[in-house]
C-alpha cells in the first residue's frame, strides 16, 4: 500500500477537524485513509483527454434561483399567535443556563 498521508497528517486532519483521536487510534486511521486514497487509483486510468470538466451535474445552469424580492412578513402578534409563553412581546422560553426558569 502506498503511503499517501503519514501519522503526522492524520494528527493534522484531526485537530483541524476537531476530532480527539488517541494514539492507539492514529495508526489504523492512517492506514485506513491510505487504503481509501488507493481504491480510488482506478479513476486515474481514464482516458479524459478533450472532455470538459462538469462542474454541475445538470450541466449549463446559471441560476436557479427566484429573484430576491421584498414580500410583507410577520406582524409581531403573528408571530407570537402560537408562542407557549410570551411576556413584554417576546417569546418566553425555559432558562438552559443558571438556575433555570423562564427568560
Amino acid at each position: 500500500m502506498t503511503q499517501h498521508v503519514s501519522e503526522h497528517d492524520v494528527r493534522a486532519i484531526a485537530e483541524y477537524a476537531r476530532i480527539r483521536l488517541t494514539d492507539d487510534e492514529i495508526l489504523p486511521m492512517t492506514e485506513d485513509l491510505n487504503s481509501i486514497i488507493d481504491s480510488l487509483h482506478p479513476i486515474t486510468e481514464y482516458d479524459l483527454e478533450g472532455v470538459e470538466p462538469t462542474f454541475h451535474p445538470i450541466g449549463g445552469l446559471s441560476n436557479v434561483m427566484r429573484d430576491d424580492v421584498e414580500e410583507a412578513g410577520f406582524t409581531q402578534e403573528e408571530a407570537l399567535s402560537n408562542a407557549p409563553k410570551q411576556l413584554d412581546g417576546c417569546f418566553l422560553i425555559p432558562s438552559i443556563l443558571g438556575e433555570g426558569g423562564d427568560r
